[in-house]
């Protein structure tokens, strides 16, 4: 029972940990997370896709320890994508338009907190791809004995 108790208080102490935070560091920490995360994470194409999301969504994906990832693999017409399995937000860095797409739909499903488990995956005008392939979402691969 004391061991249950103390996992609450550790991940209630977890989540609020976003909230403490300055604006500032809920940005830097989402660009560190997905610098952890991300196989095509570098700092000149993850930070303005973190950057263009609102800090309150951030604070949101952070307390839901969910991240956002650039991937260049998704092509044109569709460069947006929910990985729901992954609580993974990827959109194409290359592709300016999908910076503003991307960060519109992170802004609503947090003000919804609506995380669907599938995959889901937006056309570069905003409406839903449906019956489309994008690429998996893998994690960057941990070091050995880094569990």
């Amino acid at each position: 029972m004391l061991f249950k108790t103390a996992a609450v208080v550790a991940l209630a102490f977890a989540a609020n940990a976003a909230y403490a935070q300055s604006d500032a560091q809920v940005y830097e920490s989402a660009i560190a997370e997905a610098a952890r995360i991300c196989p095509g994470h570098s700092k000149e194409r993850t930070t303005p896709g973190i950057r263009a999301v609102p800090v309150g969504a951030l604070r949101v994906l952070a307390q839901r320890s969910y991240t956002m990832c650039p991937d260049r693999r998704l092509d044109a017409a569709t460069p947006a994508v929910w990985y729901g399995a992954a609580g993974v937000f990827a959109w194409n860095p290359d592709n300016k338009s999908a910076v503003k797409l991307i960060a519109g739909k992170v802004d609503a499903m947090t003000r919804k907190e609506e995380f669907p488990a599938e995959t889901l995956v937006w056309k570069a005008d905003g409406s839903e791809a449906r019956g489309v392939v994008v690429p998996m979402f893998e994690p960057r691969p941990r070091p050995a004995g880094a569990y």
